[in-house]
């Protein structure tokens, strides 16, 4: 049952019955939650990053060179969809990124691992160096800071595009699964 001061407040506007304090507070308040969701979401945004935007087309005399999207993805957050290499000697605390299925054999292959240019290796946070990332058939959608730049790893191979994983990346025992039907290279 309704009280009578109920009855009252529903019955004149709701604008009427705040003390102003009150109006003007939780407006400031709303408007303050507005703001505050529109800066994370700007600031939190990730650019998609196409594996088929990584190079000048077409190839020219002085081979493969990058793109300016590559170029101006640098330092960036970006998100890329692709394959996940599958290795026969994982490496702690990265793994490989590719815009097709690939399976290296280190072992019979050495050097001529058949990967493509477009080969991105992925960092995990230095929490998680140590770990080793079972590998994920299909498409994975991963996000974090794109680097280029020659840079060597321990043994010997040479990256030039590199995913540094956000923190929160992995935590699961899991790569984040893209829908393979709404992502072309």
């Amino acid at each position: 049952m309704v009280g009578r001061d109920s009855q009252e407040l529903l019955s004149k506007p709701l604008l009427a019955a705040m003390p102003l304090r009150s109006l003007l507070n939780s407006v400031a308040l709303a408007v303050a939650m507005l703001a505050a969701s529109a800066w994370a979401q700007a600031n939190d945004s990730a650019v998609d990053l196409k594996f088929a935007s990584f190079f000048k087309q077409p190839v020219g005399p002085r081979g493969l060179e990058m793109a300016e999207a590559l170029r101006a993805a640098d330092g960036k957050r970006v998100r890329l969809v692709g394959y996940m290499v599958a290795q026969e000697e994982p490496l702690a605390g990265r793994f490989m990124l590719t815009p097709r299925p690939v399976r290296m054999s280190e072992h019979a292959d050495g050097d001529a691992d058949d990967l493509p240019p477009a080969t991105v290796t992925v960092l995990l946070d230095s929490r998680q160096r140590d770990r080793i990332v079972v590998h994920q058939s299909g498409l994975v959608a991963l996000t974090g800071r794109l680097m280029l730049g020659r840079e060597e790893d321990a043994t010997g191979r040479v990256s030039w595009v590199r995913l540094q994983l956000d923190p929160e990346a992995l935590v699961a025992d899991h790569l984040s699964a893209a829908p393979a039907a709404t992502h072309t290279h």
